[in-house]
């Protein structure tokens, strides 16, 4: 019974939007659940994926907060 949890931050990919749309996360779980059957043989039915949200001031790298590292970084 495979349980894979995704932590994104909360903010769209689209310019705007300010979380990860429900199609988004459709197109996450059915991806993933794919992939441990193609890979692992492991049953779409008993597999679970959990998509959490993290509100970006609670989201840190490179041992900043994410906002501060992004403007220090050429990355967008």
């Amino acid at each position: 019974m495979p349980y894979v949890n995704i932590q994104v931050t909360r903010e769209g990919t689209s310019p705007g939007a300010s979380a990860t749309t429900p199609e988004q996360k459709r197109a996450l779980i059915q991806g993933v659940s794919q992939l441990l059957l193609d890979v692992m043989g492991k049953p779409l039915a008993s597999t679970f994926v959990v998509i959490e949200e993290v509100d970006l001031e609670n989201w840190g790298v490179g041992g900043l907060p994410v906002q501060e590292f992004r403007a220090g970084s050429k990355v967008p």
